[in-house]
């Protein structure tokens, strides 16, 4: 079993609160959720305003799989945010 870690580091440049920030969040949080059997977590900069890292993680036994989930959720993540994505990782375990 292979387990995959995406890590994204998210600009918001409209969130002017954390209220507006966690509300994004958690819409794409919900909608990653819905379609594609993940684990979502903020990793870093909770008390910043306009500024995210965010933890996904997935299992698989194909590694390409994985790779396949993850470029879809990068694809949906960028379509569906207000901002950009800064950093993005991948891990493999």
């Amino acid at each position: 079993m292979i387990i995959g870690l995406l890590t994204l580091e998210i600009y918001l440049p409209y969130s002017h609160s954390l209220k507006e920030k966690r509300k994004t969040l958690n819409m794409i949080r919900d909608r990653l959720k819905r379609k594609y059997n993940i684990a979502f977590a903020e990793l870093d900069y909770q008390n910043k305003w306009q500024r995210s890292k965010v933890g996904l993680v997935t299992l698989n036994t194909q590694k390409g799989m994985i790779e396949k989930a993850f470029q879809k959720i990068i694809e949906q993540v960028e379509e569906n945010i207000e901002g950009e994505i800064l950093h993005k990782e991948v891990f493999f375990l």
